[in-house]
């Protein structure tokens, strides 16, 4: 008899587990951005490959896991020798330390917000930290749903000892590194198939 009363729960259950989804990068208006600033202007730039792995509720994302990887050689500042000097040993030395990662560990609503507890690691050194993201929901230009989460944050480059060894980081290059971020996609079941992103 217990049966009869074990099939109906599961069936209650189903739906919750359902509402995972895959959250799959609209590439084309998805921005991994920083921004440094020396004592006369500021530097900003982006990086320009990167993958997410993105899973959760897209209604609240409680309890989602998030997975950044970005290419650190991606880098672009608009200034080639700039780039490639930034690329060196100096700062990123991308030849030892290829990738840039965040994994969560925590992804919860804090009003109307969304805080992101996870470890981001780079050039060698790990830390903990907890983004922030305003989110927003509505229809492109194609006609589809599309999610974004926007958000910046303030770090410290000597935490991860990137230009801690340039002279001229030392005599022009401010400490704090602004984060833009703004990641842009579209929700939808685990073995669907991605969606081409609208160009516009």
């Amino acid at each position: 008899m217990r049966y009869r009363f074990f099939l109906p729960a599961l069936l209650l259950a189903l739906p919750l587990s359902a509402q995972t989804k895959v959250f799959r990068l609209d590439e084309n208006h998805t921005v991994f951005g920083f921004k440094a600033s020396t004592l006369l202007f500021d530097v900003p730039g982006r990086f320009m490959k990167f993958k997410a792995d993105i899973q959760g509720d897209p209604a609240t994302l409680e309890g989602a896991k998030v997975r950044i990887d970005i290419d650190a050689k991606s880098l672009n500042t608009a200034v080639q020798a700039r780039d490639e000097h930034l690329r060196s040993a100096d700062f990123f030395d991308v030849a030892k330390y290829p990738r840039i990662t965040f994994t969560s560990s925590d992804v919860r609503r804090e009003g109307d917000r969304l805080r992101v507890q996870g470890v981001l690691q780079m050039h060698g050194a790990s830390k903990d930290m907890a983004l922030s993201f305003e989110p927003a929901e509505g229809i492109n230009g194609a006609g589809v749903r599309t999610w974004s989460y926007r958000g910046t944050l303030s770090l410290d480059r000597l935490d991860f000892g990137v230009g801690a060894e340039s002279v001229a980081a030392k005599i022009s290059l401010k400490r704090q590194v602004e984060l833009n971020l703004l990641l842009v996609g579209f929700f939808e079941g685990p073995a669907g198939k991605a969606k081409a992103p609208a160009r516009k």
